[in-house]
């Protein structure tokens, strides 16, 4: 989660090395190298960098503009369910007040330039944000998605068997 300024610049270090940043250079030992096999990794890996960040807080929105002036970061995932939290509706991303952090921060993020996404999985919001134009929308989260398959099964073979369905954000 990022929040400040500060953070969000960090991350741009992070991801990069020497000297436009701060990641170790073990790449020898790492994939994206072919395991030490492209010719050239540590001066032509920047440009292949995507540097996605995510803001789930209040703080992050009041910060938000700033965040997005920063050189180095392609996109913003906007972490409704965290938010919803920070704003004092937990577990409770589609609040009208939520949802209307949210459109917005999805506007200004598509304002600078920059990728917008979310998750989302309901279908009416999903439709919702990619309407907006957000680039990226996850649209199920692997936990969810397999207990709402073990529910069916459950419900399909043992009818009588109380299913209980989550609450909450996801």
């Amino acid at each position: 989660m990022v929040e400040t300024v500060e953070q969000a610049e960090l991350m741009v270090k992070a991801v990069r090395y020497p000297p436009e940043g701060i990641s170790g250079v073990g790449a020898a030992l790492a994939r994206a190298t072919c395991w030490n096999s492209i010719p050239n990794y540590y001066q032509t890996a920047h440009e292949n960098i995507c540097l996605l960040i995510q803001i789930e807080s209040v703080a992050g929105l009041e910060n938000l503009d700033e965040i997005l002036k920063i050189e180095g970061i392609d996109g913003v995932f906007i972490g409704a369910v965290d938010l919803s939290a920070t704003m004092g509706y937990q577990g409770n991303p589609n609040h009208p007040e939520v949802q209307k952090a949210v459109v917005d921060a999805i506007q200004r993020i598509r304002a600078s330039g920059k990728a917008a996404g979310i998750l989302s999985t309901q279908h009416e919001a999903t439709q919702k944000y990619l309407a907006l134009g957000t680039e990226f929308v996850a649209v199920g989260v692997d936990t969810s998605v397999l207990m709402n398959l073990l529910r069916e099964l459950l419900a399909k073979y043992k009818p009588d068997a109380e299913v209980i369905k989550s609450e909450g954000g996801y």
